[in-house]
């Protein structure tokens, strides 16, 4: 039986802190990303279980998932699919990463993912996505994925997918140590997506858009496009506020109730750093602002 490779996870992060991440929009750096997410990342490194479980299951990944991609989707290039190529390399522009690979899976679910390691990522894009989404809005879908990549919660992202999804053998005999880990990273996973949120928007440079696609998610019809009010959507989220069982079973999610991300994306449309990317003027308030907001917004679950 073919060895798998060793995967120093310790040394990778040392080799990782020590590179330039990627450069973000003019003069933004990360500054964009959300801070929970950074203090949780941050907190990854010094938890062993966590460690543990995105160093075995990365060790897998790297032996199987492009593999499997490669021989059941289709590889965006500038001979296939050149326009979504073209989304893609704006979106990489707007952050200051190197375009990632994008594959087109398959699938009537409107969803994209990002996978890999984080010095070798690619994106999947469902099929049923570009066919629900105008141009601009797949460029905040794939700006969301972009910022996965560069704000390198890439790793964290596969070792979930895996632990949740692809080793059911496994966590029937190790559950009880997996469970740990799984809780840290889904708590983590729903902080990195107000981060990838805020690069989507960064991306599309519209908050309209980047909150017309993240709700096309909730309701999957072209006939009710048209009819859609985003305002009568986000009064669900004051509807639910008191529901103590919808609140608890948010916390088993890797991504929190869409409302609450509209609303979340709503504060940092004010915020100085995005208007300025999107060109609309010098004011806004300070991203220490933006966050404490959203942290309110998202209460215990921040």
């Amino acid at each position: 039986m073919a060895q798998l490779p060793e995967l120093d996870f310790k040394a990778y992060v040392e080799k990782k802190r020590a590179e330039r991440a990627g450069g973000g929009p003019e003069t933004t750096g990360h500054e964009y990303a959300y801070i929970s997410d950074r203090q949780t990342r941050a907190a990854f490194e010094r938890m062993k279980a966590v460690e543990l479980a995105v160093q075995s299951t990365v060790r897998v990944f790297k032996q199987v998932g492009k593999g499997q991609l490669l021989g059941n989707a289709v590889k965006v290039s500038e001979r296939q699919f050149p326009r979504i190529g073209r989304i893609v390399q704006s979106c990489a522009d707007t952050l200051h990463i190197t375009a990632p690979t994008v594959y087109i899976v398959n699938s009537p679910v409107l969803n994209a993912a990002t996978y890999g390691t984080n010095d070798d990522a690619f994106i999947m894009v469902h099929s049923a996505l570009i066919d629900h989404y105008t141009d601009d809005e797949l460029l905040t879908v794939i700006g969301h994925e972009c910022g996965h990549i560069h704000n390198q919660h890439v790793v964290y992202l596969t070792a979930l997918h895996y632990l949740t999804h692809a080793a059911g053998a496994l966590l029937r005999v190790v559950g009880w140590a997996l469970e740990p880990a799984l809780i840290a990273l889904r708590a983590w996973s729903r902080r990195a997506e107000i981060t990838s949120d805020r690069a989507g928007m960064l991306c599309g440079k519209s908050d309209a858009v980047a909150a017309r696609a993240l709700t096309k998610l909730a309701l999957g019809s072209k006939k009710l496009y048209e009819e859609f009010n985003l305002d009568a959507f986000l009064e669900q989220y004051e509807e639910g506020k008191n529901d103590t069982v919808g609140r608890y079973m948010e916390v088993f999610a890797t991504h929190p109730w869409l409302p609450k991300r509209v609303l979340a994306m709503r504060v940092f449309a004010e915020s100085e750093l995005y208007r300025k990317a999107a060109g609309l003027g010098t004011d806004g308030i300070a991203m220490s602002e933006v966050d404490d907001r959203v942290l309110a917004l998202l209460k215990g679950d921040a």
